[in-house]
């Protein structure tokens, strides 16, 4: 039983197909749709489409003049893209441990990590669910830094009524295949800043503003026609896809709610969680996630702290101990499957067999 799975459609293949009969690949119109589809859909001014959302945290780094010496903040319990993206900049991820119920980066820690060195800070909306997005801007504001959301996994999330991504100075996301919407690979920055967004599209295409001149150092970071075409139906069904994995979140609490020893995701009373990971924390996770893959339930461990991977240690000297919130839940965290295709009878088998490996070990 596979831990995500696409949800594509005849509708999704017919719009590849219709763009690919087109012959026009790259640079088209496809993207600019897609741009103002998704700016619509979480009510921003500005969307700009790339190829993944490494990509994206790049150049939203890159159009701010983040640089050597300038440092960012970042949360050690994420996907080390969210940390790598400030390396690329020549700058420093400055980490800042997590709250032990969200798994988000905790404001408080925030305050503490600022110096006279920073100039952002990328709150990631772990699994789905929102940061403390109102702490963390006014933070920004009393310290003049630019807050960067990493919406990578928040699809269709929203926070106190509005929409994840549309919460800060700018916000990334991803369309990787695991996620609730698609288009293969890719990514997407939106901004209501109008300067960014123009300074962000040159940067995704050489720094180019008309053919062969070249006004800044650029990338080649485009979204391709076939992607975009993709990410145009997909969006379509977003909400439809959120509200069912809300339907299999809720059927996990009712049956996982009254065992001892296992840890539910928490829900914030005025968050919509988008449901990308339905993350429990228990003791033993690593015999217990042994249980359920010897019985065919793919799960993963999301995320190891970025600060104790190799290169990280390599490069700053960390050692284990110093976000001891981060390191325990990378020790305990395991998300299982939650996605549009799964069945309830899925779940029922899932549940059976993790209340069998939480009895066993």
């Amino acid at each position: 039983m596979p831990f995500a799975v696409p949800y594509i459609t005849d509708e999704d293949v017919a719009a590849v197909a219709e763009t690919v009969r087109r012959a026009q690949l790259s640079q088209g119109s496809k993207v600019e749709e897609f741009e103002q589809a998704f700016a619509n859909y979480l009510g921003a001014k500005y969307a700009v489409a790339v190829s993944n959302c490494t990509v994206a945290l790049h150049v939203a780094l890159a159009a701010l003049g983040i640089k050597q010496g300038d440092e960012v903040i970042v949360p050690p319990f994420t996907f080390i893209a969210t940390a790598n993206a400030v390396i690329y900049q020549n700058a420093k991820p400055v980490f800042a441990d997590i709250d032990p119920k969200t798994y988000n980066i905790d404001p408080n820690q925030v305050k503490k990590a600022i110096t006279s060195k920073t100039k952002a800070i990328i709150p990631v909306h772990y699994g789905g669910h929102p940061a403390e997005m109102d702490e963390i801007m006014e933070i920004a504001e009393k310290h003049g830094l630019t807050v960067i959301e990493d919406a990578a996994e928040a699809h269709g999330a929203e926070y106190k009524g509005k929409k994840a991504g549309n919460l800060a100075h700018l916000a990334c996301f991803s369309f990787y295949p695991n996620k609730s919407m698609t288009t293969g690979e890719g990514g997407m920055i939106v901004t209501n800043d109008g300067n960014l967004a123009e300074t962000m599209k040159l940067l995704r295409t050489h720094g180019q503003d008309y053919r062969y001149h070249h006004i800044l150092l650029g990338y080649n970071y485009r979204m391709t026609e076939l992607q975009a075409a993709l990410g145009v139906v997909q969006l379509k069904r977003l909400d439809k896809i959120v509200n069912y994995k809300q339907t299999l979140a809720r059927y996990y609490n009712e049956q996982l709610s009254e065992i001892a020893g296992l840890e539910l995701p928490y829900v914030s009373p005025y968050v919509k969680h988008g449901y990308f990971l339905y993350t429990i924390r228990v003791k033993n996770r690593d015999k217990v996630q042994a249980h359920l893959e010897k019985n065919g339930i793919e799960t993963r461990i999301c995320f190891p702290s970025v600060h104790l991977q190799p290169i990280y240690r390599q490069l700053y000297g960390y050692k284990g101990g110093e976000y001891p919130i981060s390191e325990k839940a990378s020790d305990t965290v395991l998300s299982i499957p939650i996605h549009y295709l799964l069945s309830r009878d899925d779940q029922e088998y899932i549940v059976k067999h993790l209340k069998e490996a939480l009895k066993t070990v």
